[in-house]
């Protein structure tokens, strides 16, 4: 009996020490990103050579489109008339890359924590002189490779200044690491009503089509800072919640659902469905309210791990929340053919390709229910 009795003991006491070895290493995990590199993202061969990045190792026809290019019958369908002293530049396809190589699935220059500098940040006129790579409209292509990716930044904006030039000093620097070919726009409302983000996106996601044949966009608050390059900005099979940990959050996933911040999707899944709803005026819902469209239309939202997709939130002032929210939440199912992409309606007032991004500022009417 004695014996029986120390036996198990001593079992609960090698149980007990598994499990806070086991508690340890996950703070441990979570407090040292930079000093980490999940296995998730990994894949080696016999000799433990590196092959390729496990949420990447799908066929690219998993997230290429074939609905790039703007309908005909659908210009008219989500544009009221432009103004007329607006010309619309469009973008011009450099050199021919088709015979450079393909980019690797995983990027070289990865290097893992990336520094955000949010205290020193140079002026726009210096910024311009930093990013020779660039194209005119923020637009960018690896000169060694064909990029796997075209990935167009989609960022809702208004009365940010300081916010807009932390964020292009960061995000190029990030961005030119990973080998994707990317173009930033900034989505500017004009006016002094309730700001309409869900709204502007669906602007950006329009506009950038007119543009370039993008394959997924990345819908991209201006307060967001990545902390990790591996964080790939890239196309994603099902859609992708970015900023998975943010530092105002404790590096802690506020609720499961949630999708907003920075969030990517394929052309394909944003058409299908239907964008983001255009009747969320004020703060708040948007987000939500996208995440139940991708339940409706049976897709589920990915993530990279939290000591990966990780965000440092610049500070700014309480935006006055949206009174309705709650309403247009309950009935979004009844409305999601109707109210979204199909029937989005702006003026522009301006587009200009600007050294660091395109800058488009629209006109937002309300539109009924």
């Amino acid at each position: 009996m004695g014996r029986s009795y120390l036996t198990v003991r001593v079992l609960v006491l090698t149980v007990s020490c598994l499990v806070v070895l086991e508690y340890m290493s996950l703070l441990q995990s979570a407090e040292n990103a930079d000093k980490i590199r999940p296995s998730i993202f990994c894949m080696l061969d016999n000799h433990g050579v590196k092959q390729t990045h496990f949420l990447q190792s799908f066929p690219r026809d998993y997230y290429t489109t074939e609905l790039l290019g703007a309908d005909a019958n659908s210009s008219n369908l989500f544009l009221l008339p432009p103004s007329p002293k607006v010309a619309v530049p469009t973008l011009n396809v450099p050199v021919n890359r088709s015979t450079l190589p393909e980019c690797p699935m995983i990027p070289p220059n990865l290097q893992g924590k990336f520094n955000v500098e949010i205290d020193e940040v140079p002026d726009f006129a210096e910024l311009e002189t930093m990013f020779p790579s660039l194209e005119a409209g923020g637009r960018y292509s690896p000169s060694d490779c064909r990029a796997r990716h075209r990935v167009a930044i989609i960022v809702p904006y208004r009365d940010r200044e300081e916010h807009l030039k932390a964020f292009l000093f960061n995000i190029h620097r990030f961005l030119q690491r990973q080998q994707s070919e990317y173009g930033i726009f900034v989505v500017e409302q004009s006016g002094k009503g309730p700001f309409n983000r869900a709204m502007l996106m669906n602007v950006g996601a329009a506009e950038a089509l007119n543009q370039y044949t993008y394959q997924c966009f990345i819908f991209h608050d201006v307060d967001l800072m990545p902390e990790d390059d591996r964080n790939l900005y890239t196309c994603p099979i099902q859609p992708r919640h970015m900023s998975v940990s943010i530092d105002k959050f404790q590096y802690r996933l506020p609720y499961d659902e949630i999708f907003g911040g920075v969030s990517a999707m394929t052309v394909d899944q944003f058409r299908l469905v239907n964008g983001f709803s255009n009747l969320f005026w004020g703060w708040g819902g948007e987000d939500d309210d996208m995440a139940n469209r991708l339940r409706l239309k049976k897709l589920f939202i990915s993530r990279y791990p939290a000591n990966i997709a990780r965000y440092k939130m610049l500070k700014h002032g309480a935006e006055k929340a949206n009174p309705e929210r709650f309403k247009y939440l309950y009935s979004g199912a009844k409305r999601i053919s109707k109210d979204g992409y199909n029937s989005l309606k702006y003026r522009k007032i301006s587009l200009e390709l600007k050294p660091l991004y395109t800058w488009i500022l629209v006109e937002l009417p309300k539109l009924k229910p």
